[in-house]
């Protein structure tokens, strides 16, 4: 086990890092201040109306970097900072929440495959882990047959949840650089405030990417024990 508590570990450093780098970006953003005056709520309506989104709401939710996008009740969900804020953070992350409501009004096809995945992920996600401890513990790295099967369905559903992680991929690119388009093209921004959006949504990518590495190289950690890989 200790391999696997070391890989546990190199992956909460990194994303600790990343996550305490994206929350000193947006401080650092949240001082720059928009030359237009308008709220990150006024830019998120301004950016639905300018692509004919008549039926999603903008609303205020409380926390920090709480920000998304609910598909299900067609709400772009801003937290109370980004929401009243006037600064190029609140910007890029109103901008950015937009274009997941752009990509579900233009049937974005990650975004819509991501959809179908959530109900399977919210259950076996958290399943996977024990039902791969219960394979191995039936003998599964020697190749015992109940245990060698308990553990592939473990995997298999641990595979559901890094598949989730990776479509989330082009699915968060894909929102930032509509955002970021949008911004250019309708002069929201001024070129120094541009460059700071782009940099916090840039930061805020990078988080998604490690949680993929994460969660991909979690499963194969997995896959090698239940294999016959070396056991620590």
């Amino acid at each position: 086990m200790m391999g696997y508590y070391i890989l546990i570990g190199a992956i909460a450093l990194v994303s600790w890092l990343v996550s305490n780098k994206l929350k000193s970006k947006f401080k650092h953003y949240s001082k720059v201040h928009l030359s237009n005056g308008m709220s990150g709520a006024e830019i998120a309506e301004k950016m639905l109306a300018d692509h004919g989104i008549r039926d999603v709401k903008v609303v205020s939710t409380a926390g920090m970097l709480t920000d998304h996008y609910n598909p299900q009740n067609k709400t772009v969900n801003l937290s109370e900072g980004v929401y009243n804020q006037r600064n190029a953070s609140a910007a890029a992350v109103a901008a950015h929440e937009c274009g997941h409501a752009v990509q579900h009004a233009q049937a974005y096809e990650w975004l819509t495959l991501r959809s179908k995945l959530v109900p399977v992920v919210s259950v076996t996600s958290g399943l996977s882990m024990w039902v791969v401890f219960g394979g191995l513990m039936l003998g599964a790295a020697s190749g015992a047959g109940l245990g060698r099967w308990v553990a592939v369905a473990g995997l298999v559903m641990m595979g559901m949840a890094t598949l989730f992680s990776l479509i989330t991929l082009p699915v968060e690119y894909d929102a930032s650089n509509r955002a970021l388009a949008w911004l250019k093209a309708k002069n929201v921004v001024t070129p120094q405030e541009y460059k700071g959006s782009e940099d916090a949504l840039k930061w805020a990518a990078r988080t998604y990417l490690v949680a993929a590495i994460g969660s991909l190289a979690t499963l194969a950690y997995w896959a090698m024990q239940v294999f016959g890989g070396s056991r620590d």
